[in-house]
């Protein structure tokens, strides 16, 4: 078991700075899920932590120690990568024994942990197939078995379940958290998928363009982000955004309408309505007009623009509701207490009265 922390870890290509002075301190057993877009940096800054990149500023320390200057293999940590990585030509105990095998453990010690891994993992009946034999869910087993059985104190996956399919994806995050749990290893996880973020992580670390844009709980984030970029990342389907004055507990949309906000805030805003907040409301302030209903089965999302500034937005209702179609008028409120304020000059979250 580890800890890691980061201190202004900062790496730079050919002069130009994609990493931009990441500070975090995870705790011994904590599952971090570092989450953001395509390009945003989160591998690379696995790769820091790994040693498969060179830090151009700034510290990582594992457990205490400062872990800079050591190769990949003697940091203590396990990689699981997104392709599986295996050795075609090997066996399923092959691949999962050959690391023990090249630091120099005996045979019995190895078909021990090998048998451990394979229990743990459900893999006891295919340790002699090869990985062409295997479905995508099974080689993802045999790629954490392979990190397994090295006992690490620090796990790292790469983007490990992006080649699966969707319901196979739901089904192995729920396995690899339940694992992780179970064996106590402080993991590292990147993804660019928000809903595998929000049901895996202890905590995220919420990416953009190199920059930690937030580091907190999923609930911490999804209730009170930082930024607007936190904002509308974490959520689905995304927050509404809208430019608008504030003044005096109100925000006041470009067309004029008025919304309510617990904000002492003063100024030009952008303020962030998240669709499930949005309330059917014969009386309420924003009237949209609907072009695209979506049933998703449990509740539906509306597609339309607002009646008043042509803005888009999406309303996310319970239930299905197949009948609202094209052209369809509906009015919408919403609690003061959910909307969310940010500085239009710097996209940074406003205090609400509350907080």
């Amino acid at each position: 078991m580890a800890t890691v922390e980061l201190i202004d870890v900062r790496k730079s290509f050919s002069g130009t700075e994609v990493i931009h002075g990441i500070d975090a301190q995870i705790e011994d057993g904590e599952f971090i899920v570092i989450v953001g877009p395509s390009g945003c940096g989160k591998s690379t800054l696995l790769r820091l932590v790994a040693g498969l990149e060179t830090i151009s500023q700034g510290e990582v320390h594992i457990n205490g120690s400062r872990v800079n200057d050591l190769e990949p293999m003697d940091r203590d940590i396990a990689m699981v990568f997104q392709n599986y990585a295996l050795y075609p030509h090997m066996s399923v105990r092959q691949n999962m024994a050959y690391s023990l095998k090249i630091a120099g453990v005996s045979r019995p010690e190895i078909n021990k942990k090998v048998e451990e891994a394979a229990e743990l993992l459900e893999l006891q009946d295919y340790l002699n197939r090869k990985p062409k034999q295997l479905s995508g869910g099974q080689r993802q087993r045999v790629a954490m078995g392979r990190a397994i059985v090295r006992e690490p104190s620090v796990f790292l996956f790469d983007e490990p379940l992006s080649n699966l399919d969707a319901k196979l994806r739901v089904q192995m995050r729920l396995e690899i958290k339940e694992l992780q749990t179970r064996l106590g290893i402080t993991s590292l996880y990147v993804t660019h998928d928000q809903v595998e973020a929000m049901t895996m992580a202890d905590r995220m670390i919420v990416m953009n363009e190199g920059v930690a844009e937030q580091i907190g709980t999923p609930l911490e984030v999804y209730q009170k982000p930082h930024t607007l970029f936190a904002a509308q990342f974490i959520g689905s389907p995304s927050m509404n955004a809208f430019d608008a004055t504030v003044k005096g507990g109100e925000a006041v949309l470009e067309s004029g309408v008025r919304i309510r906000c617990n904000c002492s805030f003063e100024g030009e805003a952008v303020i962030g309505l998240r669709p499930e907040h949005l309330i059917a409301d014969e009386n309420g302030p924003l009237r949209v007009n609907i072009h695209l209903a979506e049933p998703l089965g449990a509740n539906t999302l509306l597609h339309g623009r607002l009646s008043q500034s042509r803005d888009p937005v999406i309303v996310s209702m319970a239930g299905v509701h197949s009948a609202l179609g094209t052209e369809q008028n509906m009015r919408v409120s919403i609690s003061p207490d959910n909307v969310h304020v940010f500085d239009k000059a710097t996209s940074q979250r406003v205090a609400s009265l509350k907080a």
